[in-house]
Parts: structure tokens; sequence; C-alpha cells
């Protein structure tokens, strides 16, 4: 009855808890979970890591939190740097139950190790291996809980790019680590349009002597900036060998991985090895400040020798316990068994048959992949690749005062001066600074970047190729005296380019020709490829042939092919204003009006046929001026003045029609020429000769690009042979029907002499630009400058220089026409002419003032009353403004009788009303 009794509630409620509580306290027993650990012990990173693991797993046990009853139990094996004994190790630690391998640090064990874990399938976790080729596809039970090299190598190549360096010579030790991280650095650099100049290979056990002889070799080579990328090295011997070989000097850039920040953080540098480290960059791991961090420290403060490796083997301890927590918590238990191919391996004496194998490997393997904490060394998590999220780096910079933190990298925020976290908080609120570091001391203690390669120095300058031209010596010529110096426009071009170039470049000029027929430019370039000539400097088109064998800068002048003909202008439209120019037009117009408003000033008082109401007096004066072109005028002239006026102006509009009507009958003349060629389409169809400049690219266009005849194409040498031959015709020998040459030759050609004229369109555009050789610095710097140049007025400057010494002026004006009359063929006539009517305006008004004068002089002693003044000064000299004009409207006849009457009557008092009345009193 007492068991009937309980609440049936009651009994429910002890049931489901029985159901669950008891399997949960059965899941998790007290065990120990053994893991493995197979590295080199004497080494940089090793006895760190050592350290640092032991004190992790310590640390775990400690923790109730996370594995709770569960312990783990570490063994570690020495591998010796050395694939096979880490072999030997990493079986001897998988006959301990092992769940997980920790290890190795070198690259090349790290390989064997990942088939090892691949066949037996259980997880391979490094904190140390960067290899990049250690890839999940290949390796998928291989975990990296540090970045690989490519991360790393993407961080030093947007240094390089910051600092606009684009060759480097990369030194690697020559195993996986080395080869493998160059490659990945290859890579980046091609991505920012860089390259890796030279590779230095230097064996992991190099003497001194080899290391020495193959940094030699690159000191003949122009790149200065030098990547290194190997193991930590306590010696640091290649900086000692550098500094024997004067290569720690002020020209020189030395950038290395993060393995000198390891090394360094690792053992107490003295001054003397600061000294010869002076001016080297290098990237180190940036380890975020936390309570962690903090505490991890304190721990192990009497050991010195931490660095960014040994806290990833801390976290890796902490990360694989992570992962065994998630799998103990779904209820599966670590068991191992044997291997059957194991067991029936060769070789017995390896006791294969004593390994024992983690069930749960790809299980672990999973949980692991899920795990996302914050350990010291930051957040651990694994991205793409089974690789960990990469961290930031630290720049570190070497001077005589230690180890400087010059600046931060992130792979999203690029350079900063303040720490990846502070710049992730102040762009939350905006405040984000543009990409900077601070000073950084380079080698030789400058603080100046140093360029990063060497074109040239003073004891052997470069050699540099122009062409010694005979004709259109204006772009590039020899001076035929004893200094035998290069001048002309494309020279000029290149000095004041290379001015912008941020450093010297000493070179010198040998001229290419004989001097006395046009020099071939394709053997010009052909010796620039071959090494004969550094470069070469001239007015040199680019054209597709000669760019595979040099690099060319950017074009400093536009050009293009164009046809020349002989003048026959077959558009007579407008050709009635063709003898004149647009300037000379606008003068003749202006002269007309000019003498139309003296005529009228020197006849209004004496010539009733310029006086009237405005709108009558307007008409009457400038029909009066331009009727003296067709008939006499209706209205005759009565004042001397106005006809000594009239006299030179009638002359010089004789002159002017004259000369009007000769230059209009010549270009009427030249219109019954016809000419069937309209451009280079119709010269192609037609089967006269034509004429190129001897030595350019125009003879292969024509033939190879146009299909032409070799035998119609005519070579001339000089702007005196292309007018010869235009002038000589198609039919005479010697002759030719037109000349096809570059846009620049014929523009200067067509200043200097008249008769021709360009017909159709130009083609083959073009430009002129300095070739270098294959892959020089300077091409792309020159480039630079060139277009620096073009936005200033300099450019302009130089082209009028040379280019536009007598002609430049008259073709500013807009004059297209060669036989156009210009203003200054009548220059004399027109100064006369205005001297004349200069002159006789101003006797006129001499007159009219002094007639003024005793005009007001006689009305002060009438006796009628004057009209009172004003008082202002202003008013004043209005009023008297006013009365001259009204003075000066009035007829000469009334002036004239006004004064005779007060001559014989003083009493007798005139006074002018305006309308020619007259009032006497």
């Amino acid at each position: 009855m007492g068991l009937m009794s309980i609440d049936p509630y009651v009994a429910i409620t002890a049931l489901i808890v029985a159901i669950l509580v008891v399997p949960m306290g059965c899941q998790r027993p007290h065990q120990v979970v053994n893991l493995g650990a197979v590295f080199t012990f004497d080494s940089v990173i090793g006895r760190a890591a050592k350290v640092a693991l032991e004190a992790a797993v310590s640390d775990v046990n400690a923790d109730t939190s996370l594995l709770k009853e569960t312990k783990l139990r570490l063994f570690m094996e020495d591998s010796s740097c050395n694939v096979f004994h880490g072999s030997f190790g990493a079986f001897k630690v998988l006959e301990k139950e092992v769940v997980a391998l920790i290890g190795p640090l070198s690259s090349s064990i790290a390989h064997t190790f990942s088939d090892i874990a691949k066949g037996l399938q259980f997880p391979l976790v490094s904190f140390a291996a960067t290899d990049p080729t250690l890839s999940a596809l290949q390796f998928p039970f291989f975990l990296r809980t540090t970045p690989n090299d490519a991360h790393q190598m993407s961080a030093l190549v947007d240094l390089i790019n910051f600092h606009g360096w684009k060759e480097v010579i990369s030194v690697y030790s020559d195993d996986e680590l080395g080869r493998n991280g160059v490659f990945a650095l290859d890579d980046e650099l091609y991505k920012k349009k860089s390259r890796i100049s030279h590779k230095v290979p230097l064996s992991v056990n190099s003497d001194e002597g080899s290391i020495t002889e193959a940094l030699k070799k690159s000191k003949s080579l122009g790149p200065r900036v030098y990547v290194l990328h190997f193991g930590p090295d306590p010696l640091l011997r290649i900086f000692r060998i550098a500094q024997k070989l004067q290569m720690m000097t002020r020209e020189y850039v030395w950038l290395a991985t993060d393995w000198l920040s390891v090394t360094l953080d690792s053992s107490l540098s003295d001054k003397g090895t600061l000294k010869r480290l002076e001016g080297v960059v290098g990237l180190r791991q940036h380890i975020p400040q936390s309570v962690k961090m903090q505490q991890f420290t304190h721990k192990l403060k009497s050991n010195r020798s931490m660095n960014a490796y040994a806290l990833h083997a801390y976290d890796t301890v902490w990360m694989i316990a992570y992962g065994i927590e998630k799998m103990l918590n779904e209820g599966i238990n670590i068991t191992f068994s044997y291997s059957e191919e194991l067991i029936h391996a060769q070789g017995t004496k390896l006791h294969l048959d004593r390994v024992k194998i983690f069930n749960s490997g790809k299980v672990l393997l999973e949980k692991l992949l899920q795990v996302n904490f914050t350990g010291v060394a930051g957040q651990v998590q694994f991205g793409s690749g089974r690789n960990v999220i990469g961290c930031d780096y630290e720049i570190i910079n070497v001077d005589k005062t230690g180890v400087n933190t010059v600046g931060f990298w992130s792979k999203n925020g690029g350079f900063s001066v303040v720490t990846p976290d502070s710049r992730h908080a102040r762009k939350k609120t905006g405040f984000v600074s543009d990409e900077k570091l601070g000073n950084i001391t380079w080698p030789g203690g400058g603080r100046e970047k140093p360029r990063g390669w060497v074109i040239a120095d003073s004891a052997n300058p470069l050699k540099i190729g122009v062409p010694k031209r005979v004709s259109f010596v204006e772009f590039v010529a020899e001076e035929n005296n004893s200094s035998h110096r290069i001048q002309g426009f494309c020279i000029d071009i290149f000095n004041e380019a290379l001015k912008l170039v941020p450093y010297s470049v000493p070179y010198i000029f040998e001229p290419f020709g004989d001097g006395h027929s046009s020099p071939k430019y394709k053997q010009l370039i052909q010796m620039v490829a071959d090494g004969v000539y550094d470069a070469a400097v001239g007015d040199i088109a680019i054209v597709p042939t000669r760019s595979r064998l040099v690099d060319f800068s950017q074009p400093y002048a536009s050009t293009g092919l164009v046809v020349v003909i002989p003048t026959n202008d077959d558009n007579p439209t407008w050709i009635f204003v063709r003898p004149f120019t647009v300037g000379l037009w606008c003068v003749v117009l202006a002269s007309f009006l000019i003498i139309a408003v003296v005529i009228w000033i020197l006849e209004h008082r004496i010539n009733e046929d310029f006086r009237g109401p405005p709108r009558k007096q307007l008409i009457t004066m400038i029909l009066f001026s331009f009727s003296t072109l067709f008939k006499r005028n209706q209205e005759d002239t009565i004042s001397n003045l106005a006809r000594g006026v009239m006299i030179v102006w009638l002359f010089l509009l004789m002159v002017l029609t004259a000369s009007y009507t000769a230059n209009l009958t010549s270009i009427l003349t030249v219109l019954q020429l016809p000419s069937a060629i309209t451009g280079i389409d119709s010269l192609r169809a037609s089967e006269v000769p034509i004429g190129y400049q001897a030595g350019t690219f125009t003879l292969e266009y024509l033939t190879y690009s146009l299909g032409m005849a070799r035998s119609r194409l005519v070579p001339l040498d000089s702007t005196e042979e292309y007018e010869r031959a235009l002038k000589l015709g198609p039919n005479a020998f010697g002759g030719v029907a037109a000349i096809v040459d570059e846009l620049p030759y014929i523009e200067l050609f067509l200043a200097e002499r008249t008769g021709f004229k360009i017909v159709g369109e130009p083609f083959m555009h073009r430009g002129w630009g300095f070739a270098f050789k294959r892959d020089s610095p300077l091409a792309v710097d020159m480039s630079t400058a060139i277009l620096k140049l073009s936005e200033t007025r300099k450019m302009q400057d130089i082209r009028m220089k040379w280019l536009c010494k007598k002609t430049c002026a008259e073709n500013s004006d807009g004059n297209t026409e060669p036989n156009q009359l210009h203003l200054k063929s009548f220059k004399g006539l027109y100064l006369v002419c205005i001297a004349i009517s200069v002159s006789a305006f101003s006797v006129f008004v001499f007159r009219m003032i002094r007639q003024f004068v005793r005009y007001r002089r006689m009305e002060r002693t009438s006796s009628m009353p004057l009209p009172p003044w004003s008082s202002s000064p202003t008013m004043r000299l209005r009023e008297l403004v006013f009365g001259f004009v009204d003075f000066v409207d009035e007829k000469e006849e009334a002036i004239k009788r006004i004064f005779k009457n007060d001559s014989n009557n003083p009493s007798h008092v005139v006074e002018v009303q305006a309308g020619s009345e007259v009032r006497q009193n």
C-alpha cells in the first residue's frame, strides 16, 4: 500500500532524471588522453616551443571547466631536424596511443608526416611549418595553427609596393620552406606588376664561402632590394658577410620575413649584432595584448626565449583540448585499434605492429576545424585550406638602439602607425588615416628611402645611342663643331624628363650613323636589344616589331603617317576670301569704318552732305567709305584735311585691290590643275612613284602592310629632296607624285616651304618614345616622368624652341594657305595712312579748341549776363565738355559770322543756340 501511495508525478520525474543523468555520468569517465609532439628540440623555435607545450598541458589539466576529470598527457620526441629521425620519432609516439600529433617545425619533415597522418587518419597539427604547398587537398589530415608563408609574403609585397620598388633579389634556403615561400612571393609580386629579377638559393648547410660567392654575384645586378627567407639563424651570418662585402650601405635594402624577428626575440643580441643589422626591415607576427597573454608572460617570465611560434604551440594544445571536449560531449569514446596495414608491413624491426591507431581520427579532425577561441597569440579559427585565419604583422626596424616597431600591417587595412585593434575601433567611428609608416632607418643610418636599384654609376654610365641625322636636324643632331654635342627637340625632352626621375642617372650619348645619310632606326633598336647600347633616344616611332625587341617609354609626341602632294584646291566655295588672311580681312574692314569716322568729323562743320539727322549721317558716313572701292562718291569733300586723307586712303585701296586680284587669279589658275590623289587609299590604288624618308619604318609599312611594290618607293634624305621630287612630278626621273612620312616631319616641312599640302587623314597612328633594354626599370620611371612633364608648360616651350623658330606665329593665326597675303605685306602703307589721318584729325581738334577758347572769352566780355556756373568742379567740367561738343557741332559759317560781328561791334552780342539759331541783342 505504501508503494501504491506514491504520487505518480513524482515517480515520472524520478524516472526522467534517472534516464538523463545516469548515462551522462557514464560518458565522461576519469581517463587520460595522450598527445604526441615531434619536433627539433635544439632549435630557436624548438627550445621555446617545448616549454610552451608543457605549460599548455599543465594549464589545461588545471582548468576543470574544460575537460573536467579527463587529463592530457604529452609525449615528445626529438626529430633532430631530419626526416629519417623524425619518422622514427613519429611512430614511437604513435605507440603511446595518441589522439593527435603536434609538429613538426620543418616544412620538409611536415610533408612526410602529413603522408603518415593521411595513411593512418589521425590529425597532424603544426604550429611552425609554414610551407604554403602543404594544402588540405593533398594532405586532408594536416592542420596549421600559424599562418602560411603566402600570408606573410602578401604583407612583404605590400611593403615593397608601398615604397615603389619593382624588382627584388630573393635569398632563400634551398628546401621546401625557402623554395615554396619564394614561389608565393613571386606570385604576390606579379599581382603588383613587380618581379623577382634574380634568385639566390643557399644550401641549408652553406658555409661562409658559398654565401660570400653568391652575394658577390648579385652585386653586379641592378636591383638592390634583397628579400631574405629561411629558418631562424642564431648566427645571422648573412648580415656579417654582407657587411664585409660593403652591401649594408645607403643604396641597399634588406627585407626579412619573420625568421629574423623570431631569431632576435629568442636570443639576447649584443650591440655588435645590432650594428651589423642596422637598417634591416622585417616582419613580426603581431600578438594582441590580452589578459591571457599577460598571465602567460607572467608565468614564464624567467624564460626570455618566447617567440610567436612558441605562443602558437601553446594555443595548439588548447585547441586540441577544445576539440576533444566537443567529441566527448557527443558521447564518442576514445578507442584505439591495430592497423592491419602496419601489422603486415615489411620491416618488423620497426615494431609497427605495436602502433595503435585512434579510431575517431576523422571525427576529431572535424571538431578541431570547428574550434573558435581566443588564445594567447590571438584568435584561433580555421579558414579555407585548413589554415588558421591570418594574423596581422608588425613592421620592425633595427637601428643602433635596438629593434623598433615602425608600423603595423593588416590584410584589409594596409599599413598604419597604430595597432590593428585601435585602427578597427577608429573605423567604427569614421576616423581612419591614410596608409603610412613611421620613420625607418635604412642601411648606412640614413632616413631617406633608397631607390632600390642601380641603373648606372659614374664609372659605368649608360650608353645611349642617338641617330646622327642629316635632315630634320631640329629633332636630333650632332653639332658640327669641336664639341660634338648632341642637341634637338628629342634630346631636350629626354633631359627634362630625366630631371623628374627621383635618382641620378649617369649617361653618355653615342651618335649612331655616318653623318652622310639617314641612319637606319631598325638597326639602332637591334643594337639596344643586343646590349650594345643601354637605351636609344631620338625620333623613334613605337611600332610592334620594335616593341618585341625593347621596352619603350610613354610616348612623348603623337605621330602618324600622312600623304603630302603639291597644292591643289578642289573646294572653291569660299575661294574669294582666300587671297587675304583672316587677320588682314579684319584690318581692311576696320580701316573702312575708321576712315568713315575721320572723314565725317573733318567734313561735318562745313559740308551740308554730312549734316542732318543722326540716322542719315550714319548711313552717309558708311556708304561714303565703302563706295570708294567701286565708283566716285556722291558726296564731295570740301575740307583740305579730308582731301589729304582721301588721297592716301585711295592709294592704299588701289594697292589692296591689285594685290587681291593678282592673288585670286593665281589661286584660280592652280585650281585648273586637278589631282587624283586624295589620300593613302587612292595612292595605293595608283602606280605613281611615292617618296619616303630613308631609314624610317615607312618603307617596311608601305611594303609589308600595304603591299606596295618596292620599285615605286623612292628614298629621300632631306627636305630639299622632298621639295625637288614633288616639283619634278611623277613623270620626271627622280620625281614623285606624293610623299608619305610621319606628321612631325611633314609639319616642319610645310612650315618652311609653300606650295604643298596634306591630303587625307593621318593613318597608322603611333608615337615617339625612348627605347630601353628589356625589363629596364628606367623605362617605367621615364614614362612617369614624361607624364609629369606633359602637365607643365616645359613641353610646349621646348616645341616652340625647336619647331617654331620661324613660322609658328604665322601658323597660330590660322593660316593654312601658303599663298595668302598677310598684314605685314601692307604694313608700310597702313603706317602712312594712319600718320596722315592722325595728323589731319589733330589739326582739326587744335583749331576747334582755339575757336572755342576765343568764343568763351567773347562771352565773358559781353554785357549779357552769363548763366551761373555750378559750384562743383565735376559739374563745371561736365558743362565745359558739353559746351565744347555743342560748339563743334555748329556750322563753321555761323562761328565765323559770330567772330566777325564781334570784331565790328563789340557791344553787339550774338548767342549761339542749338539748331543753328542766331539771336542778336
